[in-house]
């Protein structure tokens, strides 16, 4: 265990750091038992460096590190020259590169894996969702007709590989597929319509590289075409490829919160972002085989719960319940009563191993280009899932005796939520078509659909913007929809449920009662941010609209990853408003600042707002969806 707590000063006022039940109480055990967490850590970051919030530090030379005084007094350009908007717009071309690459990246793993299944190659997968992945090809323009799903998925395979590495200038393919034309027109128009994943994302570091690009609007420009990328194509078809490999969701009732634990069974967690791995762990402790294998061992069974993206992966899909977001996977392992948390890749702390070794629980990484000094790792390979997933599995088991019964603490709060809904779920609520979407929205029984992703983050109070915004909007009778880490703050906090239509304005309420739905719909993990892209095409091509038409808006309340960074752009490049929470470092540049949240509209149909005030943001995001519908001529 780490030593007990050094400095009283970096004490928690525990009940204000956040707004969820448990956590509060885990963060006390916490200190009791000195483990620092990431909110501890963040106050010793305290206070963090000023350049670098606002941007204007540069390290992408040797020459530096160079700063921008921005009082004006100080330098006012780096050793080559560089001026704070070049360095803004640079470091912020960076923060989009590293974003799509991780999201683009995650769909190579699961072309790979498509690819097996395809050949014959392994037999611990199978092409699940025939239907989608014949309309995925009809897309692509594979025939389908009087051809075995292997043969479609060898040609729909080859097609998406070469969205990593073509070499021509034509569009990426699912850009040709999926986006609406008008879109299409203007994207054209900028210059911005993306060509290979690859490509996009190296040309970044090479613009960003001393002596490169200098023009901040070019690099903007380029950070919009790199994020497209990512959305129309890299995690566009991470969600399809695993919809056709594991079930497109439906809508299934499970639990969320750290009580989903269980304080006589075999907790194991898993958590990071690819459902390759998470679906077989799954599937392997379910076993009866490991089932038993648990009572040899003293313990009642196998309890697997999710955590992040990938908790959210095995929920839609199997029920798995989750036990919570990102900021919470140190407070899973604080309550002691977890054998194993098995992490894929991203958004995992590396402290996990720090927090572990005061405990018993066993940190296992799985994935090649993501290890944890002090973790086990046990490599995954496709090839060989079952026999890898039960040897993990296996591990978590013998490791329940280790448990110190008198350190588990498992606070006993959890919510019932439902969630699944695909697009195709939600037009099967709707019985099959968008017309009766469309009629609430233009009668203004619905006034609009706001889209609310993206993470948690230490510098604000845990999911309080995330629950704050979302109840805003529903009472204004705004359907809100969304992925990842809010989608399980939505849910701990009973805006999942059905119940919660009761919180929503008249005319939503009536839908959802209707329907026997919630007013806020859980689409999935932060990839799933491509459902969202989709539901907004098929409203606007219904409409016969570009998308910046439509009574939309997205929001990151909480946002910090630069997969967000990434997802936040292509929501824009995309004609949606997008409102940011926490402020992007780019306050540097007022040129750079302005670009994004102004003048960029004229040009792109979207633009980036930045409040930290949820309430404040919600009251905007209304006014901006009201106004969308009077130049629609819709009713207030």
């Amino acid at each position: 265990m780490s030593s007990r707590w050094e400095y009283l000063k970096y004490r928690l006022p525990t009940k204000q750091v956040s707004i969820t039940p448990g956590v509060s109480e885990l963060l006390d055990k916490a200190e009791e038992e000195g483990i620092k967490t990431a909110w501890h850590r963040y106050l010793e970051q305290q206070p963090q460096c000023g350049f670098g919030l606002l941007g204007i530090c540069c390290r992408n030379c040797n020459m530096g590190p160079c700063r921008i005084d921005p009082t004006g007094y100080g330098p006012t350009r780096g050793v080559c020259g560089a001026t704070a908007d070049t360095i803004v717009a640079r470091n912020l071309l960076r923060m989009i590169a590293a974003g799509a690459a991780a999201h683009s990246d995650h769909a190579r793993d699961i072309v790979k894996v498509v690819r097996l299944v395809a050949e014959g190659k392994t037999k611990a997968y199978k092409i699940t969702d025939q239907e989608k992945l014949k309309w995925l090809a009809s897309a692509l323009g594979v025939p389908v007709e009087d051809r075995s799903e292997e043969e479609i998925a060898k040609d729909v395979i080859e097609i998406l590989e070469r969205e990593f590495g073509k070499q021509d200038e034509e569009p990426l393919a699912l850009v040709k597929a999926l986006v609406p034309a008008k879109r299409m027109r203007v994207w054209a128009k900028l210059g911005v319509v993306p060509r290979n994943i690859d490509r996009e994302i190296c040309e970044c570091m090479h613009r960003t590289h001393i002596g490169v690009d200098a023009d901040p609007v070019s690099l903007l420009l380029h950070g919009v075409r790199t994020s497209l990328a990512d959305g129309w194509s890299g995690s566009m078809m991470a969600t399809l490829l695993s919809d056709i490999l594991f079930g497109t969701p439906k809508p299934l009732k499970t639990t969320m919160n750290l009580g989903v634990l269980k304080e006589d069974m075999v907790n194991i967690i898993v958590h990071g972002h690819n459902p390759v791995l998470s679906m077989k762990i799954v599937e392997a402790a379910m076993s009866d085989e490991m089932q038993k294998l648990a009572e040899e061992y003293g313990a009642k069974g196998v309890n697997v719960a999710g955590m992040c993206c990938t908790g959210n992966e095995v929920l839609m899909r199997l029920g798995v319940p989750i036990a919570g977001n990102m900021l919470m996977q140190e407070l899973a392992i604080i309550t002691g009563a977890v054998e194993a948390i098995i992490v894929d890749y991203q958004c995992v702390m590396p402290a996990l191993v720090d927090v572990a070794s005061c405990y018993h629980t066993k940190v296992i990484t799985t994935e090649p280009k993501m290890k944890i000094p002090g973790a086990t790792h046990i490599e995954f390979e496709p090839e060989h899932a079952d026999e890898i997933a039960k040897k993990i599995v296996r591990i978590a088991i013998e490791n329940y005796p280790n448990r110190s019964k008198a350190r588990v603490y498992i606070p006993k709060h959890k919510m019932e939520i439902m969630a699944g809904f695909s697009v195709e779920a939600i037009l099967e609520a709707l019985g099959g078509s968008l017309d009766p979407l469309i009629n609430a929205l233009r009668d203004g029984t619905i006034k609009g659909i706001v889209g609310i992703v993206g993470c948690v983050n230490p510098k604000v109070k845990h999911n309080y913007s995330h629950v704050t915004l979302t109840k805003k909007l529903i009472e204004k009778d705004i359907l809100v929809v969304g992925t990842g880490c809010w989608a399980i703050a939505a849910g701990i906090h009973g805006l999942l449920s059905p119940e919660a239509a009761k919180l929503a304005g008249p005319g939503l309420r009536k839908i959802c009662e209707a329907l026997g739905i919630p007013p806020c719909l859980h689409m999935g993990s932060c990839v799933d941010c491509s459902r969202i892209l989709i539901a907004l095409k098929a409203l606007a091509e219904s409409l016969d609209v570009d998308i910046s038409d439509l009574p939309a808006a997205g929001s990151a309340p909480e946002w910090m990853s630069e997969k967000a960074t990434s997802i936040g752009t292509y929501f824009l490049a995309s004609g949606v408003f997008t409102h940011l929470g926490t402020i992007p470092p780019v306050l540097g540049s007022p040129k750079v600042t302005k670009l994004l949240t102004e003048d960029i509209e004229d040009a792109i149909g979207g633009k980036f707002y930045v409040e930290p005030d949820p309430e404040k943001a919600a009251e905007t995001i209304i006014n901006v969806i009201m106004e969308k519908r009077r130049k629609l001529g819709w009713p207030l």
